[in-house]
């Protein structure tokens, strides 16, 4: 690690806990709360994913959804599901552009996962996660173990990002990034590096390709062992 001066971050269960929760639903046209999060679970019912675990916590499904006789998951992008009759988009921004589905822009701190049904926009849930208790003090080592620049990779958007890059004293970060696009992200960071190695630091999750691309792949699910 010693000849490493750039250290690159994925946000999500490296920087942060990784564990969701549903702080907050904004309803759009007409929609209530209650049912975007509805819409939102039963789209949800048959995925893994620790949003989507958050989204039926909160809702109280917790049980599969055995009725969702069409069920398509869009890889980085979110579900698309027919549920009683109607289609139901539940995902990122990207999602919603996939199927030219008209919304406002969202600048909140936190994961967005938007909502949609039969073509209509039905709102948004706000999913939030915390850093671990020794992110902060662990960047501070990198610090003075001569760690020069240091960068964050998320898929949140940038009003998500920028309070938590601002909070640990980052160098930079790039937000909205889909799981394919870190790589494109390294690439360019390798690009500007003129000395040292850059290091790439994620939970191991779909972090298969940009671990084997930079100079130094660090896997783990504790931040504090890579100092």
């Amino acid at each position: 690690m010693r000849s490493v001066e750039t250290i690159v971050f994925d946000k999500t269960g490296t920087l942060t806990q990784g564990v969701f929760k549903v702080t907050d639903i904004a309803p759009i046209n007409g929609f209530t709360k209650k049912q975007i999060l509805s819409w939102a679970a039963r789209a949800e019912a048959n995925s893994n994913h620790p949003i989507a675990i958050s989204i039926r916590e909160a809702s109280g499904k917790n049980e599969p959804e055995t009725q969702n006789h069409d069920f398509e998951e869009i890889g980085g992008q979110g579900i698309k599901a027919i549920i009683d009759g109607k289609t139901v988009l539940v995902g990122n921004d990207h999602l919603l552009h996939e199927y030219s589905i008209s919304h406002d822009t969202c600048a909140i701190a936190g994961t967005a996962v938007h909502v949609a049904v039969d073509n209509t926009y039905a709102g948004y849930i706000i999913i939030s996660d915390e850093l671990k208790p020794d992110t902060e003090s662990a960047i501070r080592e990198l610090r003075r173990s001569g760690t020069k620049t240091i960068v964050m990779l998320t898929g949140d958007s940038g009003s998500a990002a920028q309070p938590i890059a601002e909070e640990l004293g980052l160098d930079g970060y790039y937000a909205g990034i889909m799981p394919e696009e870190k790589v494109v992200a390294l690439e360019r960071l390798l690009s500007e590096q003129k000395h040292g190695k850059v290091a790439f630091v994620g939970d191991g999750i779909n972090d298969a390709p940009v671990l084997a691309r930079a100079d130094v792949g660090i896997s783990m699910g504790n931040l504090v062992s890579c100092v």
